[in-house]
């Protein structure tokens, strides 16, 4: 028989510094908070590197100008993005908890449009092609991804679907229960199903994307069609693991159904590349 202790529970503490009888109310530093600010500072220090090597010229003004608008575009892109996609019913009764990022809830879908949206702004303001532009960001947006989802799992959210397999994990937080594996009442181990993202939301796409940045010469606009192809593709499949959280759409969780249209617009711009190329042929 199986049991309990043959499972890690999880008890990580999602601070990494607590601030006890703060007169402010800040609790302390969180994991989560921390896992965006070394995003940014990651692509930061990418797009700083891109400009050293001769690859993407942003002095340091234009760099500082780009990433307060992506700043931006990710937190409310993705703070808007989970509440329609995900709560939109709480949303429409009472739109000011928008605000309440407190409460949590970030969609990176959300995020992806938000800081499209950052990337048309700054390309009109600065007079540069939207489209490399784009293959230059989805290099970077990556890292972000992998650390937020780190962060998830130190959170002990997100938690993925139950399962039996040996370096599953039992969240306490997750829904109790009669457990058909452990034979007892209490949480169910799960797919550790945060780090698979992790790995391949963030690493992999950022391993890939760095590669066809630095080793190859597509047209211009392809790395960002193969940015939203690829996140698309192993966004559905890690969804397998993850336990959805909302219904259902069309028997598919709302990550792999949302996941579609990205995987729709990453061929529809990979086309467009390839086309500009062969016109000028």
């Amino acid at each position: 028989m199986i049991t309990q202790s043959q499972y890690w529970v999880h008890d990580l503490s999602p601070f990494l510094v607590r601030f006890p009888d703060n007169p402010l109310g800040i609790d302390g530093i969180r994991y989560y908070g921390l896992a965006y600010l070394l995003g940014f500072l990651g692509a930061w220090y990418l797009l700083r590197l891109y400009d050293a090597k001769g690859r993407f010229a942003l002095d340091a003004d234009a760099r500082a100008s780009l990433m307060t608008a992506v700043i931006v575009g990710v937190l409310a892109g993705g703070r808007l993005g989970y509440m329609l996609l995900y709560d939109l019913p709480a949303f429409l009764q009472n739109p000011l908890l928008f605000f309440r990022v407190d409460q949590g809830g970030m969609a990176s879908h959300g995020g992806f449009v938000g800081v499209v949206l950052a990337l048309v702004w700054f390309a009109r303001k600065q007079q540069c092609s939207f489209w490399r532009l784009g293959d230059v960001v989805a290099t970077v947006g990556p890292l972000g991804i992998m650390l937020g989802r780190i962060a998830n799992f130190i959170n002990g959210e997100l938690w993925g679907r139950v399962t039996g397999v040996s370096w599953a994990v039992i969240f306490p937080n997750s829904p109790s229960g009669y457990s058909e594996i452990l034979q007892t009442y209490g949480p169910e181990p799960r797919h550790p199903s945060q780090l698979y993202a992790a790995f391949l939301e963030g690493g992999l796409l950022l391993a890939y994307l760095q590669w066809r940045f630095w080793r190859t010469r597509p047209p211009v606009g392809q790395i960002g069609g193969e940015c939203l192809l690829g996140y698309g593709c192993v966004r559905i499949f890690g969804e397998f693991f993850r336990e959805p959280d909302a219904s259902l759409l069309f028997g598919l969780t709302r990550g792999q159904f949302y996941s579609v249209f990205f995987i729709l617009a990453g061929i529809t711009i990979i086309c467009i590349a390839r086309r500009r190329v062969a016109q000028r042929s």
